[in-house]
């Protein structure tokens, strides 16, 4: 009797019971990054001002490489730099030709924020969001969670510069829905993968 009560304790836990499979991290101990200071993306569209010198100002396309091109300096590295850190780059790169250069760096168009999204999903896919959407507004892009899904098996992955695997970041259906805390805060970044398992 002890033994089929237990494994039928077992056979209701299978279906109830979700363990991730894998290394990842909770959202509550992720760093996430300032919303204030955007990262340049491919397919923005920038200005860059030299002041007083206006041959080498130019309004220009960041490529799929995540350079552009500008006078003088030629490619520049510019996707994962916020605008004011390329700014002060630029005035750098320019003082070998400018006596003591001031650069502003200011988005003119931004890139639409596209992110895959994967899995338990009724329709997965690309989609297309507004900047400063988080994880729910990716998953109702996708229809919603379909009956399969688990709850506590939501994630977010992302690309870090210098790391060869992109961090798993976990999120609970309950920490999403309550609409506080550091799941409600997380934004959502170009190239970003939402996977419900």
């Amino acid at each position: 009797m002890t033994r089929l009560l237990g494994g039928a304790l077992l056979c209701v836990c299978s279906l109830g019971c979700y363990t991730p499979h894998g290394a990842f991290i909770e959202v509550d101990t992720a760093i996430i990054s300032d919303a204030t200071d955007y990262v340049i993306s491919p397919g923005d569209e920038l200005q860059v001002r030299v002041f007083q010198q206006e041959a080498m100002s130019a309004r220009v396309r960041v490529r799929a490489d995540g350079k552009v091109s500008l006078p003088l300096v030629n490619d520049v590295v510019v996707a994962g730099k916020s605008p004011a850190v390329l700014a002060s780059e630029l005035q750098i790169r320019l003082k070998d030709f400018i006596n003591t250069p001031v650069v502003t760096v200011s988005l003119e168009q931004m890139r639409p924020l596209t992110v895959s999204v994967l899995g338990e999903v009724v329709r997965s896919g690309v989609v297309t969001l507004e900047l400063g959407s988080g994880v729910l507004q990716a998953l109702a892009a996708s229809g919603g969670l379909t009956d399969f899904a688990h709850r506590d098996g939501l994630f977010v992955l992302r690309k870090i510069a210098g790391q060869p695997a992109p961090k798993r970041i976990r999120f609970t259906w309950d920490a999403l829905t309550r609409g506080e805390g550091p799941a409600s805060r997380f934004t959502l970044q170009p190239g970003d993968v939402v996977v419900a398992e």
